[in-house]
């Protein structure tokens, strides 16, 4: 059976024509270079997110997948995908109260990335078979979405993919589960930032010459990795909400490129009951300045903290933010038609968190509740703290809250050890990584090159 009602997508950039998720999903990024959104966003009854409550992940998924994906995919495939992507553990930890971290580490790569990576992965699969096409997938990377993207497409048989990292702002175990795989997964290494590399990626899909290639992205610039990330936030609250309890939940979202923190803003504008969204970034506080001011101003270079995957000087779906809101940002960060500034101060709280404090954070939490937390997610719970210190009327005992965890301590063993004395325990997709053998390349930041690379390899 396939589902009706076919939703089209457009381009925040607004010079692009509206297509299907399937189209949306294999180009990656709009021909203007806009970002894809849906025309409307589906809106889900009281009624039936309450009925959420007790059902499994994936059929959870399937609810949420389905209003995007209608009339693209049959219903018993969609079904098929989730279950097969969704095949792991995802633990909601009680700290105190009813404050919980959800542990989004627990997938093939250790990381929150891997909910959208495995979906999309196998949605691309799905239609590109349907239309018997092959695609080059290009992704930049700043940590976790190199790994998890990398062992989503591995061995797929219509899809090449070509990663590229700021080779000195990621962990040791983050490159090796990227480098030690082979086949259709090519790495690349650049004496860069994150932002250079997600710029060349973006250089690469507006260049006419590099059409025959048949590229797409496995960034958050993708519709098809932000749709997955909805459904842990559905999930959180069907798992902890009180029955006949009408209940408003708050979230707090480490946050570097704003996929995870899209995800949320989704979710919320579906119906989901939320409170208040906090955005937490590390040192790198555009956003933050940018929600108090109403003025953007990038960070170039952006500043490189020890929550590495979030060191993104100008997030790619802030235009997302923007659009969602009545505005209109275009890729370099220009603003061209105002956001409603109260609406979003309304649903979202950002926050800046130093170095110092992440480390703080980390210690405090060990000691008091002995929760280990990486520095991403320790910046999300230092995130929450300073809202509540913010709000105090909210710092109550019956305050549902939920931190994102979203990489697994044992990626930042190092950090770990020198803070706290432990050794975070590895989980099983981390075992035997540290001996495997590794195989990438090396380019300069130099758009040229990489064009000349993808000609030549590819």
């Amino acid at each position: 059976m396939v589902m009706e009602h076919s939703l089209r997508y457009y381009s925040t950039n607004l010079n692009s024509e509206k297509v299907t998720f399937s189209q949306a999903l294999l180009k990656g990024q709009a021909p203007d270079r806009g970002l894809y959104l849906p025309e409307s966003v589906p809106l889900l009854s009281v009624e039936t997110i309450l009925g959420f409550t007790g059902k499994r992940y994936d059929e959870i998924a399937f609810e949420v997948a389905r209003h995007y994906l209608a009339g693209e995919i049959e219903e018993d495939e969609l079904r098929r995908i989730v279950i097969d992507a969704y095949d792991f553990e995802i633990p909601i930890q009680h700290v105190c109260a009813r404050k919980f971290v959800m542990r989004l580490d627990q997938g093939p790569t250790a990381s929150f990335k891997d909910f959208a990576a495995r979906m999309m992965g196998r949605l691309m699969q799905y239609y590109l078979k349907q239309e018997n096409k092959k695609l080059l997938i290009l992704t930049a990377t700043s940590g976790d979405t190199g790994s998890a993207v990398a062992n989503a497409f591995y061995g797929l048989d219509n899809i090449e993919l070509v990663v590229l990292f700021p080779r000195a702002e990621v962990t040791e175990r983050q490159r090796k589960q990227m480098t030690t795989l082979g086949k259709n997964v090519r790495v690349l290494a650049l004496d860069a930032k994150f932002d250079d590399c997600q710029s060349l990626v973006k250089q690469a899909f507006a260049d006419p010459e590099l059409e025959t290639l048949g590229l797409s992205s496995a960034n958050s610039i993708n519709i098809g990795r932000l749709i997955p990330q909805i459904v842990y936030y559905f999930y959180a609250f069907s798992m902890l909400r009180m029955d006949n309890h009408p209940e408003k939940i708050i979230f707090s979202v480490p946050s570097g490129n704003f996929g995870d923190m899209m995800g949320g803003i989704l979710a919320m504008k579906m119906g989901l009951p939320v409170r208040k969204l906090v955005i937490a970034t590390n040192g790198n506080d555009e956003f933050p300045n940018f929600l108090y001011s109403g003025k953007y101003d990038k960070i170039e270079p952006s500043r490189n903290c020890i929550s590495s995957a979030m060191n993104v000087g100008h997030p790619s779906n802030l235009a997302r933010v923007v659009a969602l809101n009545g505005g209109m940002m275009d890729e370099r960060g220009i603003i061209h038609q105002p956001a409603d500034m109260e609406l979003l101060r309304k649903e979202l709280f950002s926050v800046s968190i130093s170095d110092q404090q992440t480390k703080d954070t980390i210690c405090k939490a060990y000691q008091t509740y002995k929760l280990v937390l990486e520095p991403h997610g320790a910046v999300g719970w230092a995130g929450l703290m300073e809202y509540l210190k913010a709000n105090p009327a909210l710092d109550r005992d019956d305050q549902l809250c939920v931190s994102l965890e979203t990489a697994h301590p044992a990626k930042f063993s190092e950090e770990i050890q020198r803070l706290l004395g432990i050794i975070p325990p590895l989980p099983k997709s981390l075992e035997g990584l540290d001996d495997k053998p590794e195989n990438y390349g090396t380019l300069p930041n130099n758009y040229q090159d990489f064009k000349d690379y993808l000609l030549k390899e590819l």
